[in-house]
């Protein structure tokens, strides 16, 4: 569509074609990310072989020094006088030795089986020599990461030593004095982001490679290490149990039904939770932020009191209050002669009274991130518009609404994104309450589901929440789901917001 076209139409026409616009841009990202694969692939394998032809040069053109590195890290460092970064690099090699012959060897031989003896395999009296096949697992990822970093430390200590010795035949020397100077000057951004690094690995890609991990398993109430019970690899069961196969419990179909609908019902939540409490707050802080408006101070800080309040207290007390029947809100209604509400009973009207509350909660903390933004705005831009006949409406989608998404976008995003993943509102006001009828029921992995709960109360109540009959191999397949959906909107929608595209034009 032309400039011109575009200009012809009118307001809901130009919404709908921004709308379809917006959705149709997707399937052409994805095409745009296909065409650039091979092109990626290309910068893959160059860089795949560079290492290979670096190491070749330190083995071929350079001194003993040098060639030693490949067996005893840092070496080539510490006969060049950087001897600080050689000893650290030792120190790892000697530790992982030490670490592979003591753990890491011994758990890696027993990765495909995940142990042999189990606590109640044990014949002849008690004994602490048995299998834990969760340890098992746990120190085989160690093992495999330790190793992973072992191999970087030595490319790196051969690297380091043969660019030491090339400077070294020019007459240039490079001591440890330079090395930390050059640390806490030009490569000081490493040290700054090497602790938040090392958190990631630790609390967020270890633990997702473990979840990965375990849905190959058949771990479970009836093979869980804590009782004395090995489990062990089951391939893709789990997985095809999620996607329609009988599996190893029945009721293949009506599991993925079931997914499908958590899905659907997650994502919706996510939708009316973000953008509901988005645009009130916004609201709200417009309203509050207007001139003429007396005692702006005392509307803040009765908001700002609310936050202060324990969100689980709010939703235990809604919770109450929407009791069928000792409900406050079910009293009142008898009161005045009309009849019991099942408000937390009925399928439709519980998902629309969870959006409510959560709505009620959730505004306070919009309103404070968007009354400072809004205090941002040059009052210029508003004059201007009043000079030119500008509508309030019109003057909030041009001006106000433009500048707060341009500033919030990533805030938004990870608004959704944390609302996919939203816990407490559903399992503290409504328990995932409405359940479902007794087919459902009758599949184990479905048992204590209700129709309002999210994919990640689902994962509770199969896990922690049930542990007669818990199924932790099938509850990672759940979070593998969680996961993707999750990266998904993440990097699509991040990637395509304003605030990552045009960043250059706000600064």
């Amino acid at each position: 569509m032309t400039t011109i076209e575009y200009l012809s139409l009118n307001k809901g026409q130009k919404f709908l074609y921004k709308i379809g616009n917006f959705f149709m841009s997707i399937p052409r990202a994805f095409a745009r990310f296909f065409r650039k694969v091979p092109r990626w692939l290309n910068a893959l394998m160059k860089k795949l072989v560079s290492p290979f032809v670096t190491l070749k040069d330190a083995m071929v053109y350079s001194d003993y020094k040098v060639r030693l590195s490949f067996l005893i890290c840092g070496f080539g460092q510490i006969t060049r006088h950087q001897i600080i970064r050689g000893v650290i690099a030792l120190i790892y090699e000697i530790a992982y030795i030490f670490f592979m012959i003591t753990v890491g060897v011994p758990q890696l031989s027993m990765l495909g089986s995940l142990g042999t003896l189990g606590q109640f395999a044990i014949v002849g009296g008690a004994t602490d020599n048995y299998d834990n096949s969760f340890t098992i697992l746990l120190l085989c990822l160690f093992s495999i990461i330790f190793t992973v970093l072992m191999v970087l430390i030595w490319y790196s200590s051969v690297k380091s030593a043969k660019i030491l010795y090339d400077l070294e035949r020019i007459g240039h020397h490079e001591s440890d004095k330079q090395y930390i100077k050059d640390f806490l000057g030009k490569k000081f951004h490493t040290i700054l982001l090497s602790v938040p690094v090392l958190g990631l690995v630790i609390f967020t890609v270890i633990p997702v490679i473990y979840m990965v991990l375990i849905g190959f398993t058949d771990y479970n109430t009836y093979h869980d290490p804590q009782s004395g019970l090995l489990f062990e690899w089951v391939g893709w069961l789990n997985y095809s149990l999620a996607f329609g196969s009988s599996g190893i419990s029945g009721g293949g179909m009506i599991v993925l039904t079931t997914i499908m609908n958590v899905l659907l019902w997650t994502l919706i939540w996510a939708f009316f939770a973000t953008f509901s409490n988005y645009f009130l707050g916004m609201i709200v802080a417009i309203l509050i932020n207007r001139k003429g408006i007396k005692l702006k101070k005392l509307w803040r800080t009765v908001l700002v009191t609310t936050i202060a309040v324990p969100q689980f207290i709010s939703l235990l007390l809604m919770s109450q209050m929407f009791a069928q029947s000792d409900g406050i809100f079910n009293g009142i209604i008898q009161a005045m002669g009309g009849p019991q509400i099942n408000w937390l009973g009925e399928p439709i009207l519980a998902k629309v009274v969870i959006i409510l509350v959560n709505t009620w909660v959730g505004i306070p903390y919009t309103m404070l991130i968007c009354s400072g933004i809004l205090m941002n705005i040059p009052e210029d831009l508003y004059e201007s518009a009043k000079i030119d006949g500008a509508s309030p409406f019109k003057t909030y989608m041009r001006i106000t609404l433009p500048y707060m998404l341009f500033i919030t976008g990533p805030y938004l995003i990870s608004s959704f994104v944390g609302n996919i993943n939203n816990f407490n509102v559903i399992f503290l006001l409504s328990g995932g309450g409405p359940f479902y009828d007794i087919t459902i029921i009758s599949v184990p992995q479905l048992q204590n589901l209700g129709q309002t709960d999210l994919l990640i109360t689902w994962i509770y109540k199969m896990t922690i929440d049930n542990p007669s009959n818990a199924d932790y191999g099938f509850a990672s397949v759940l979070g593998v789901l969680v996961f993707a959906i999750v990266a998904f909107f993440s990097l699509i929608f991040y990637g395509r917001s304003n605030a990552v595209k045009n960043e250059e034009d706000f600064q």
